[in-house]
């Protein structure tokens, strides 16, 4: 049973004691499970809708809330109770906010409550960039998304393995390989790796403009067979392409390094397409002998048109696997390997289909965990001008942008402090908030939608954006340290004022939206939480004075009440994969 709020369990145990007191039976969680915020915090700060209740009693659900509210006495929970139509709404008593939120909140001990009632080992695989092509604004949902969702889960003690599933073979690879070795006539640069790495991504594109141009040429064909000989000599593990693939993989995978450490992230398992190519082969081909797969013209698959997915390619004529031979194979692995109950796929919608045919294949080849397969589907991101493209050129290569958006902060934000601050501190906070303004920007926006990116937009210190939530929570930071310290013995009885109490009452929520983030694999029901925590504390700050406070018991009141709101921010960005900055 739920019972990490504790505030909504007080309100649940008085709806099942009235309930019971009327004859009607309903369980706590199920009380607990009904209680919904109403529309207007003036109408109350709770809600309890009596539908549930209606079959039971045989009434219509306004005569029951109003027979509930004459059964519900007033305590040190509930300062008023009172009915709305079919919805029993609460008034809190502020001494509650007080000793089930705030002191909690302040003592972290609100943070660390169990709140999952069941753990099932789940593996998130996200993040699936190629090498031999440019990390670019577009990959950033992807990893944002699945970032952000490892660390909502593991704030709450889910049990998660985080995953990535570089493409390191492939058509894209054999372009790039066959353009360096046959077209390329200058010198290679110089330089680190992860320079070496984003030179790549020129290549490839440089290869695929060459390939479309000597389409319909005299040259096609020999095109094609030079590429399939490549793939050959990858899959075989020898021949100079081989030679020459491991020395520019390493230069892709320094330059993810580089962008991961940026972004604060760490996997549990690196797959690689490489170390399932040939195992992918070899499975497919004993499930045709075993008689699960068919073959037509030289190439093998699985015909779903049955289950209206048309046929599933596994083994093309000229022998070389695709995306669906290896991605039978590595669900395998995975199960195999980490022994988890669910595997998470997060890739874009453009693959869904790919996805559907792949899970039923793994069903009907008699994987039984086909079934805990799961592909978490989200919408692409463009520029103002429109879709991003590898194969076109036209992308925002990510580290780039990083270091644009840093400067631009630096200048815009930062340079004024140059000499209160240390030149480190200046650094670290650029890369805070250009960190914020892009992880931010990739979230708040549901899973279904594309995102336009406007850096303009998003390093915006006002509306919703990353800056914004974190110069909130800055502020937050300097006022409590300027007014501080902070007593969790504080007599919050004295809060009065509506501005107060809706802060304290959304506050008490953050657990819940947490467990529903994980629950529903979305990250917008946080980000949306978070800026309407924002933004209620800026309506509290103006509305209810913490330094000139009437008494010294409303302004450590109000003052604990703040420390509460700036800690729960701080949480929050966190569980995004966003930091903090002490002071902006």
């Amino acid at each position: 049973m739920k019972t990490h709020n504790h505030l909504l369990l007080e309100l649940a145990k008085c709806v099942v004691d009235s309930a019971k007191t009327l004859g009607a039976q309903l369980t706590t969680e199920a009380a607990y499970s009904a209680i919904v915020e109403p529309p207007q915090f003036e109408m109350g700060h709770f809600a309890f809708g009596c539908f549930r209740l209606a079959k039971d009693m045989k009434k219509a659900p306004p005569m029951i809330a109003t027979e509930l509210a004459a059964h519900i006495k007033t305590d040190d929970v509930v300062e008023k109770v009172q009915a709305a139509g079919p919805y029993l709404n609460f008034i809190i008593n502020p001494k509650a906010y007080g000793d089930l939120v705030i002191k909690s909140i302040l003592d972290e001990s609100f943070f660390g409550r169990d709140i999952l009632s069941e753990k099932p080992k789940t593996m998130i695989e996200y993040s699936q960039p190629n090498t031999h092509k440019v990390l670019h604004v577009g990959h950033m949902r992807n990893l944002c998304l699945g970032n952000a969702l490892i660390k909502m889960g593991r704030s709450i003690d889910a049990d998660i393995i985080s995953v990535t599933y570089p493409g390191d073979v492939g058509t894209h690879v054999a372009k790039c390989l066959w353009y360096l070795k046959n077209h390329y006539t200058r010198a290679w640069p110089e330089g680190s790796a992860e320079a070496k790495g984003a030179w790549l991504g020129s290549i490839y594109t440089l290869a695929t403009h060459k390939l479309d141009d000597e389409l319909g040429s005299d040259k096609e064909d020999e095109n094609r067979k030079q590429l399939t000989a490549i793939l050959k000599q990858l899959e075989a593990g020898s021949g100079e392409y081989y030679d020459l693939w491991r020395e520019t993989r390493q230069w892709s995978l320094k330059l993810m390094e580089k962008a991961y450490a940026w972004a604060g992230v760490k996997f549990d398992r690196w797959f690689f397409e490489s170390e399932v190519d040939a195992p992918s082969l070899k499975f497919v081909h004993e499930l045709f002998e075993q008689g699960k797969l068919v073959k037509d013209q030289g190439a093998i698959g699985m015909d779903l048109s049955d289950d209206k997915l048309g046929f599933c390619l596994l083994v093309k004529s000229d022998g070389n696997g695709l995306y669906a031979t290896k991605d039978v194979q590595l669900a395998k692995v995975k199960f195999e390997e980490f022994k988890v109950k669910k595997s998470v796929y997060i890739v874009d919608n453009r693959q869904a289909h790919h996805f559907k045919q792949v899970f039923k294949v793994l069903e009907k080849i008699g994987f039984e965990q086909a079934k805990d397969c799961f592909h978490l589907a989200y919408d692409v991101v463009e520029l103002p001008d429109g879709a991003m493209s590898s194969r076109k050129g036209n992308i925002v290569p990510l580290m780039d942008l990083v270091e644009q958006m840093e400067a631009r902060i630096t200048t815009d934000y930062l340079e004024k402090y140059r000499g209160q601050w240390s030149d480190d501190e200046i650094k670290e906070t650029a890369h805070a908030v250009a960190g914020g303004a892009i992880i931010y920007g990739m979230v708040r926006v549901d899973n279904n939608r594309k995102i336009v990116f406007d850096m303009d937009e998003w390093l915006k210190l006002d509306g919703e954006t990353g800056p914004y939530l974190q110069y909130a929570n800055a502020r937050i930071r300097s006022l409590v340290e300027k007014l501080g310290p902070v007593s969790s013995a504080a007599n919050f009885e004295c809060l009065k004022n509506n501005s107060e109490l809706a802060l304290a009452s959304k506050l008490s929520r953050y657990n819940d939206v947490i467990e529903k983030g994980w629950s529903d694999l979305k990250t917008i029901g946080l980000c949306s939480y978070l800026y309407e925590l924002a933004k209620l504390f800026n309506s509290f700050y103006v509305e209810c004075p913490i330094a000139k406070a009437d008494s010294e018991e409303l302004k450590q009141a109000r003052l604990a009440l703040a420390a509460a709101t700036g800690k729960t921010l701080e949480r929050g960005l966190n569980a995004l994969g966003i930091s903090a900055p002490a002071r902006m």
